[in-house]
């Protein structure tokens, strides 16, 4: 596949996020020419920053002018708080009312957008057992599944005015600087390493790198259209994954698993994270051409925590 060697100009939401702060670094050596939509343009040093607040629907329409591409990361973190319906609402209000108020503001401007790539979850299949997860495969049940359906409704909604949408059904993204792998390490550093409900639920990963990666891919090469599961071709069981981890930081792991009701009690409904199923398949990634530097988990493991 060709790759278009055009510099771009991005307007990224969520960019200072984990992932989102990563992805602007990336773009911009790359030679594309970024904006920032946040909530506090101050504390963006790297990039021409505008202010938006979605709850009350501000936004500087001066964004929009000479943006070409949006990546669009902006929402709530899924595991940050307990899921109360207020925390839940937030959740997906901060994924929905977020896109809705760019698309009114791209009607309202005129601005001429080619791409959006935006962000979803890898959950949006709900609990499947061992089922091989296809972007083909049912929407499923659960909050999880519910908040990347209405999220994907909303990013759909810009087929209207935008020839190119991208969802990118992301896993469980992992990087010693945040976000999942740094949760999952601290009881495993404290010798309670232990797979988590019966340990059999497969967990759709990628690394960072490869996360990074694809975002490249998808921005310059107009050949990429519609939604991807964005995770690698190895995904693992909780229970190897547990082993995987323990291993690297030569901790040992129990030989009983923390039992699903321990874990309800302890999180609540947001225990529907750890304990669902989810097997997604990247072939139709791997069909256009994109290669992972880092397909397996030993491989991906050694290499953060080679840093």
């Amino acid at each position: 596949m060709g790759e278009s060697k055009t510099r771009k100009n991005i307007l990224v939401t969520g960019a200072t996020g984990l992932i989102g702060s990563r992805i602007v670094r990336n773009l911009q050596q790359r030679g594309h020419v970024i904006k920032v939509l946040t909530r506090d343009p101050s504390k963006v040093k790297n990039a021409e920053a505008f202010y938006w607040d979605i709850e009350t629907g501000q936004i500087d329409s001066g964004c929009l002018a000479g943006i070409d591409t949006i990546i669009h990361l902006a929402g709530a973190g899924i595991a940050d708080k307990r899921w109360t319906k207020k925390r839940k609402q937030e959740i997906i209000d901060s994924r929905v009312k977020s896109t809705r108020l760019l698309y009114k503001t791209i009607r309202e401007t005129g601005a001429k957008i080619d791409t959006i790539v935006s962000a979803s979850g890898g959950g949006y299949y709900g609990h499947r057992g061992d089922e091989i997860l296809t972007e083909e495969s049912s929407n499923g049940t659960g909050f999880l599944a519910e908040c990347c359906k209405q999220w994907e409704d909303a990013i759909d909604e810009g087929k209207a005015f935008c020839k190119r949408i991208i969802k990118l059904r992301i896993g469980i993204v992992l990087t010693r600087h945040g976000g999942a792998l740094v949760e999952l390490e601290k009881p495993i550093s404290l010798f309670a390493g232990a797979a988590l409900g019966t340990g059999k639920q497969w967990i759709p990963w990628i690394h960072l790198y490869d996360m990074i990666s694809i975002f490249e891919k998808v921005v310059e090469n107009e050949e990429y259209n519609g939604v991807y599961n964005t995770c690698t071709p190895f995904p693992v069981t909780n229970h190897e994954f547990t082993r995987a981890l323990a291993k690297k930081l030569n901790r040992p792991v129990w030989p009983v698993n923390v039992p699903e009701f321990v874990l309800k009690a302890l999180l609540g409904e947001m225990s529907e994270v750890v304990l669902i199923s989810d097997r997604n398949s990247p072939q139709k990634l791997l069909n256009a051409g994109f290669q992972f530097r880092y397909p397996a988990l030993d491989d991906a493991l050694t290499e953060i925590y080679s840093q």
